[in-house]
């Protein structure tokens, strides 16, 4: 078997994470559409106009890993598990299933949080419709046909329920421990990721904050008290990355994206470097490429880029969706130099134009992780969108 390589065009120079402003339009008919006031084709219609728009916002503003803006959807995590057969969709939640030790649980419990509901399994996990094909299938609608293979689809992290969940994730009597109970989740992956690759996706990125909170020092104690082995429930996670992942087609790349929360207006949840996390992260999951937050300090230093292997890219969110304010391009110029000479000082050792090349740019996250969005409004967002570029032109040269 020959060694891995490096991939990019995608990732490109000039990213972006996936969530874009929804028009005021569609917030309103999707309100409309969960009142019962309006029809599922006349919310489709109004969906398929606001991403003719945000499409060409994304081509005006020199990005190429187009998305949908996850214009389809209420939340970034949308997609799997509400259409995977044994998952149970609950509302109201029982406080007790909710694990306090996870950083968003316990922000929303202290401000009172009402109205959440959540998915837990009931039953033997089992793919019988597709998750996210028919949003590529209408994505490719709006798009040219050398556009397709840079489209970018953005998927649930496997294990989003289960770590908020603990205990109460699933049914000892459906499975009799979590391998078992990712095992079925893998190949329903598989299956969604063969799917997309007929489809014409070349471009996946699975978001998941869930992997930044394990460094946290308040999740870590959390676990602690409770009795559970966070390097345990770490390394199940990461087996169940590597299995979802498995016989994926060379040609696909496959990013991850974390982040320490952006919920509505931007909240964040959790604090801490990658320190803790950055061998297991970097070396040992199988994917292409990483986007990681980077917009402040509560995201650590570039020292954990130490263990980035030379055939895996980064990309650097350095710019901030949570306010309207424009980062400065030398600052950002520096900031990624920076990080070249740390990945260059890394084991094994390599040039810093080598290092610089498994580097690209973006903004920390996306800019309506929840549909509501960021206290950004559409110009500003396309102001950062445009700054992302630039920035990136100034370091590779336009592209």
């Amino acid at each position: 078997m020959s060694a891995p390589t490096l991939k990019l065009d995608p990732p490109f120079r000039a990213e972006q994470i996936g969530s874009l402003k929804r028009p005021s339009a569609l917030l309103e008919k999707r309100k409309e559409f969960d009142a019962g006031k309006c029809t599922r084709e006349e919310l489709t219609l109004i969906e398929d106009e606001a991403i003719k728009g945000i499409v060409q916002v994304q081509r005006e503003t020199g990005i190429k890993g187009i998305t949908d803006g996850e214009f389809r959807r209420h939340m970034f995590f949308d997609g799997v598990f509400d259409n995977l057969d044994g998952m149970k969709h609950v509302k109201p939640v029982p406080p007790e299933i909710f694990m306090d030790y996870v950083p968003d649980v316990a922000a929303f419990k202290v401000l009172d949080f009402k109205g959440a509901d959540t998915y837990v399994c009931e039953s033997k996990l089992k793919r019988t419709k597709q998750f996210y094909v028919p949003q590529f299938e209408a994505l490719k609608k709006f798009t040219a046909p050398a556009e397709h293979k840079n489209l970018k689809i953005t998927m649930a992290a496997p294990e989003w329920f289960h770590l908020r969940h603990g205990e109460y994730a699933y049914p000892k009597d459906v499975y009799k421990n979590d391998d078992e109970y990712f095992a079925d989740i893998a190949v329903a992956y598989q299956e969604e990721i063969q799917d997309l690759y007929a489809a014409g996706c070349r471009n996946i990125q699975i978001d998941d904050p869930l992997l930044a909170y394990f460094c946290a020092e308040s999740m870590i104690k959390g676990m602690e008290e409770r009795g559970i082995d966070h390097e345990a429930l770490l390394e199940t996670y990461i087996r169940a990355y590597n299995n979802c992942l498995k016989n994926r087609p060379a040609d696909m790349n496959v990013g991850l994206h974390l982040c320490r929360g952006n919920f509505r207006n931007g909240m964040h949840f959790s604090e801490g470097g990658y320190d803790r996390i950055a061998i297991k992260l970097f070396q040992q999951i199988n994917v292409d490429c990483y986007y990681l937050e980077y917009d402040t300090p509560r995201a650590g230093t570039f020292e954990p880029l130490k263990f980035l292997p030379a055939h895996k890219a980064v990309v650097l969110g350095l710019i901030s969706t949570k306010f309207p304010r424009l980062e400065d391009v030398d600052e950002l110029v520096k900031r990624v130099h920076d990080a070249a000479r740390t990945i260059a000082s890394g084991e094994p050792a390599r040039s810093f134009e080598a290092a610089l090349n498994q580097i690209c740019i973006s903004p920390q996250c996306g800019f309506a992780s929840h549909s509501d969005g960021n206290l950004v409004d559409d110009e500003a967002m396309r102001q950062k969108l445009l700054l992302v570029s630039r920035t990136a032109n100034a370091i590779w040269g336009p592209k």
